[in-house]
């Protein structure tokens, strides 16, 4: 398991690689990174959270904390995971939302506004495709795994929290408290988010998965 779930380090698509480190420097031109340092910084604020303590609860350095909230560095997921999970925020809330429009009945976000994280590390990405994310207490979230990319092991969500994904293209292999699942393209996934899970390519080929993730308020 621990061979399998460990960090991959493929150079990403697009971001230079720190050596050594679990962040690289943003994509230039790329505002994520100082957004999500932001809402972080702002959350943390709101909290009446210290780096220190932050730090203490989220297993990330506080030099990393420090520079994450400045905008000087992308995290990778494992990094922001573990930091949404301490300030008790989805990743969604720290990476903020698309511009989406309202006809009054309906919300639209457009394929070019939806709100996009990469791992700088790996090349993993999330899309956030959810035109209205936590209405109704969930979100959908579109993640591509390029060839032979693992996200490592995550962070367990709060009890009550699950995931639904469906396999758009590729292989995905699912970890879930010790339990390993292979899917192919087609196959779909539900499971109790309460418990540390990751997921990997270990094909050949990119990988495509939606998934749908259901918090209880």
């Amino acid at each position: 398991m621990s061979t399998l779930w460990a960090a991959d380090t493929q150079q990403p698509r697009s971001a230079v690689v720190e050596q050594g480190g679990d962040v690289a420097e943003p994509p230039q031109g790329d505002d994520l990174a100082g957004a999500f340092g932001a809402n972080v910084r702002r959350r943390r604020e709101d909290a009446g959270l210290t780096l220190e303590q932050l730090s203490t609860q989220s297993s990330v350095s506080r030099a990393m904390l420090s520079k994450v909230e400045r905008g000087e560095k992308s995290p990778t997921i494992g990094v922001a995971s573990r930091i949404a999970h301490a300030l008790d925020a989805s990743l969604s809330d720290l990476i903020g939302g698309g511009a989406a429009t309202t006809s009054g009945v309906a919300v639209v976000l457009r394929k070019r506004d939806r709100p996009v994280f990469r791992d700088p590390d790996t090349g993993f990405e999330r899309h956030m495709v959810s035109a209205a994310p936590g209405v109704g207490g969930g979100e959908m979230v579109a993640h591509y795994l390029p060839a032979q990319v693992s996200t490592g092991l995550l962070p367990a969500y709060p009890p009550g929290s699950e995931k639904q994904l469906v396999v758009l293209d590729g292989t995905l292999t699912v970890a879930i408290g010790g339990i390993i699942e292979t899917l192919n393209a087609g196959d779909s996934l539900f499971f109790q988010a309460d418990a540390d899970h990751g997921f990997a390519n270990r094909t050949d080929a990119p990988c495509e998965y939606l998934m749908v993730i259901s918090r209880r308020t």
